[in-house]
């Protein structure tokens, strides 16, 4: 199946490593190009060397109030254009509603909520018809996730946004939605599963609870991405979409 992504070109933010790193390699395997974004310009670049001639790496911040800008004029720069953004972040801090501190949350809401909505309205303003704007969510959009207070107070909100902009702005015929992984097996997903003091176990439970009995891989969740970002998806819009196995048992 073509996905027709050949020379279109996407940002990826958060992709040195983890989802955003499978997502930028997904669609670099399909012919796209691909600005890639990690905290620092030497993360970043080597992340593009290993991708090849279609990535380029930029040091980006989400919660740098310029970043979009300069990711944007950096698609327009070395690829002559942009055709969509999958935005994607690390997780904010784990802990309780007791335990997180606020500057935890105010740091977590400049990088996860804040930093996301000033991308997608900036990647807004550069797409043209047939443009995407995705976000990687998490399946806290739907149920909390213990353990996880700051994760499940901000990614609900950056659902509703979400959909309130592929409202706005399906008559350009620009889509959003969102990704909502659930067990990927990255590091960020051993990490914790170590804050039990039993990382071995914590998986072997959390697995017993997916009908598939087992983690997803990034690259699974990548290429799941990349689709939802090319134009053999061109009528998916204003969808939260579950990459878990089934874990989710509604519908």
């Amino acid at each position: 199946m073509d996905l027709g992504l050949t020379d279109r070109t996407y940002i990826v933010t958060g992709a040195t490593r983890g989802l955003g790193r499978a997502t930028a390699s997904a669609l670099v395997a399909d012919g796209a190009n691909v600005v890639l974004t990690g905290r620092t310009e030497e993360a970043a670049t080597d992340a593009a060397k290993q991708l090849g001639p279609r990535a380029h790496g930029v040091g980006a911040d989400n919660a740098d109030p310029a970043a979009a800008q300069r990711l944007v004029d950096a698609a327009r720069d070395r690829f002559g254009g942009l055709d969509g953004i999958l935005i994607s972040v690390g997780g904010p801090p784990p802990g309780s509603a007791a335990s997180n501190t606020d500057e935890q949350w105010q740091a977590a809401f400049d990088s996860v909520f804040m930093g996301a909505v000033r991308m997608a309205r900036t990647a807004a303003e550069a797409l043209g018809e047939g443009g995407v704007i995705g976000f990687v969510l998490s399946g806290s959009v739907h149920e909390p996730i213990p353990g996880l207070t700051i994760s499940n107070g901000l990614r609900p909100g950056l659902a509703g946004f979400a959909k309130s902009l592929s409202v706005e702005l399906g008559p350009q015929g620009i889509r959003v939605l969102g990704v909502l992984p659930g067990r990927i097996a990255t590091d960020r997903m051993q990490q914790l599963d170590e804050l039990s003091g039993d990382a071995e176990g914590s998986r072997a439970r959390n697995a017993a609870t997916i009908p598939l009995r087992r983690y997803g891989t990034p690259e699974e969740f990548g290429r799941t991405a990349a689709f939802l970002l090319s134009p053999a998806a061109s009528y998916v819009n204003g969808v939260m979409l579950p990459i878990d196995g089934g874990a989710r048992h509604g519908f």
